[in-house]
Parts: C-alpha cells; structure tokens; sequence
C-alpha cells in the first residue's frame, strides 16, 4: 500500500553519490505527499550546486519502483548548505559567513582573479548565496571584473556590500583610487582584512570566495588567522615551473592546516573560435602534473580565449555573459566539484563529532 512509512522504506536503500549513507539516514528526504498514486517529495541537496543531481534523481527513481500502488513520481530540490569550521572570533566579526574559500597561486599572471569571479559567479547561478572578499590589497581588481564602480553604502555602522551577477563584493578598490599605490606593511594589511569582515554587513553567505594576492605573504597568513578557511584552490598554468609555484602554495597551506580543494590549470591552451583547432601555447599538463606530484585533486582544465579577457574588461564574467563557452564549460563544473567536495568534507565532520 501506498504510505509515506512505505516511501521512507524504500529510500532507505537510495545511496547518497558521495556521502556513503541512504538519502532517509542523511535527512534529505522531506515534505512527502501522496495524492492516490502520485508522490511528490523534495530533495533537500547539501549544495545547491550538487554536480550529482541527476544521479540522486535517477536512483530515487530506481528505488521507489517497486512500491505497490506508486504510478506517478515528482521529485522537487531544495538545499542547505552546512557550515565549515569555525571559531569564536569568526562568529563575533561575520556569523553568517558558513564556508570559506580560498583562491590562491604561486605568482601573478596566471589569471587567478578571473578564475575566482568566475567560481563565485557560477555559485551564484545555482543558487547558492555568495560573497567574494578581493584580499589582493596592492592589486584589488575584482571590482573592475564584475563591473562595479563607486563606493560601498553604510547602513547601521556597516558597509553593505554591492552585489553584481548575484554576489555580494569587497574590495579595497572600492575605497582607494585607482592611481592611489598602497604602501602598506603587514599589521595595515592585516587590519584592513579584519574590517572587511567585521565592518561589512555580510549576512548570511554559503561561500565566501577570498581573491588571495599571488605568492604566500602577509594577505593568506592574516586570511588563515582570522578565519577558518573551509579550503583551498590553487590556481596555476601549464608550464613545468607551475610545479614549483604549486608546492609552495602546498606547503603554506599545510603549515596553517588549510585543507586543499584542488589545483585549477588556467590558460590550458587555447581553442581557436573559427576551427576549433586547440594549440598548446603555453605547453601543456603543468596542472595535472602538480596535482599528481602533490597527491591532490586536479579540478579542470581552463582554455584561454579572447571572450574570457573581454568579460574581465567589460565587467561581466564568461559564465554570465556566455554560460555554453568551452571556457563557462570548464568553469561551471568546477565551481560544482569544489561545492560537493566542501559539502562532503563538512558532512563528514559532522559525523565524526556525532
């Protein structure tokens, strides 16, 4: 017979993709109703960004087959993002704030804050509540990229942050000019890091993207020290030296027990838009090859193309301004991989403190 009791039985067996236990066990099952043979229940995803969808879809499916009297199945989505590691420091400056991630290399030039406004950009689109943090102070250019001018308002003591493509941004470049050089030491630098979340009217935030400047100075140890980073991207290029730079953003993270999300290879190759023929330009397989040597994940490959650097100019990121690009292609994927793999490192801290 048809029963919610007779529903629940039969999810007990649907295995989460990645988590390892039943979708019943995991909580996500919520909202069931049945109406003569029709079910309909909601999905309650640990990430709005969930890669795995469609599999969780089909194995419900699978699973709810052999219910008597079932005919009509409508499956609904929701989400709620768990919070990352926390501290009493974070909870008093930015409470809202529940994942942290970190984009980071080894040297400049290697297109690490087009990568970060793409990554917060494609969170966004999904559905997930995002903030980027421009914590490059000497080089603040995140503003520029997602086409925001003027100064933050202030609302209750607190700046509120302007939003662009559905992420909230802030950013020294909001409130020095742009001919104005900052000649600052590290407590300045470290000071300035502290108000930007302690000043700023965040609210709630499920990822809060932080654009690192390049190399492991002042910025990522102050970043490590007031917050707990949920984890790590590394952005590098296909070149043999984009090994060295990688072990040592590596090893930083290892000394400030930064989990590493993955390596991302940047400026891959390029993809020529009239004949689709692909030429290493910069060589090719630096990332992966990191990656292997480091024993971490290689999250993708991104191509260079024209449209990318057009996008940063013009102030609209390649995932918004054209979301089927091979670029938006590499791009969106990787956005969802780092969301599922934050969702199952903070499920499974659950479960060890369980």
């Amino acid at each position: 017979m048809l029963n919610e009791q007779a529903v629940l039985d039969a999810l007990k067996n649907v295995q989460e993709p990645e988590l390892g236990k039943d979708l019943v066990t995991l909580n996500m099952i919520k909202d069931i109703e049945i109406e003569g043979d029709k079910l309909t229940f909601t999905v309650q995803l640990t990430t709005p960004a969930c890669p795995l969808k469609d599999e969780i879809d089909k194995r419900c499916r699978e699973g709810l087959a052999g219910v008597e009297g079932l005919n009509q199945i409508e499956i609904k989505w929701g989400s709620s993002v768990a919070r990352g590691a926390t501290n009493p420091q974070m909870e008093e400056m930015a409470p809202g704030i529940k994942n942290v991630i970190a984009v980071s290399s080894g040297k400049g030039g290697v297109g690490k804050t087009t990568v970060a406004v793409n990554l917060a950009v494609a969170l966004a689109r999904e559905g997930a509540s995002v903030g980027i943090l421009d914590a490059d102070i000497y080089g603040p250019n995140v503003p520029k990229m997602m086409g925001i001018t003027g100064q933050p308002q202030s609302e209750d003591g607190k700046m509120v942050p302007p939003e662009a493509h559905g992420v909230k941004v802030m950013s020294m470049g909001f409130l020095v000019p742009d001919d104005t050089p900052l000649v600052w030491r590290g407590p300045m630098i470290h000071g300035a890091i502290q108000q930007f979340l302690k000043d700023v009217a965040w609210g709630e935030v499920d990822y809060l993207i932080i654009d690192l400047p390049p190399g492991t100075g002042d910025a990522q140890l102050s970043i490590c020290q007031l917050m707990p980073v949920t984890g790590a991207v590394i952005v590098t290029t296909p070149q043999e030296v984009s090994l060295l730079d990688s072990k040592r953003g590596l090893a930083m993270f290892q000394k400030v027990n930064v989990p590493l999300l993955g390596i991302i290879e940047n400026m891959s190759y390029f993809l020529c838009p009239h004949c689709d023929e692909r030429t290493d330009i910069f060589s090719t397989g630096g990332g992966e090859k990191a990656a292997v040597t480091l024993d971490v994940p290689f999250l993708g490959a991104v191509p260079i193309n024209t449209a990318i650097r057009e996008g940063g100019d013009a102030g609209v990121p390649v995932v918004a301004s054209n979301p089927e690009s091979p670029q938006s292609e590499q791009l969106i994927p990787i956005a969802r991989d780092i969301a599922a793999k934050i969702a199952v490192r903070n499920q499974n801290n659950v479960l060890r403190v369980i």
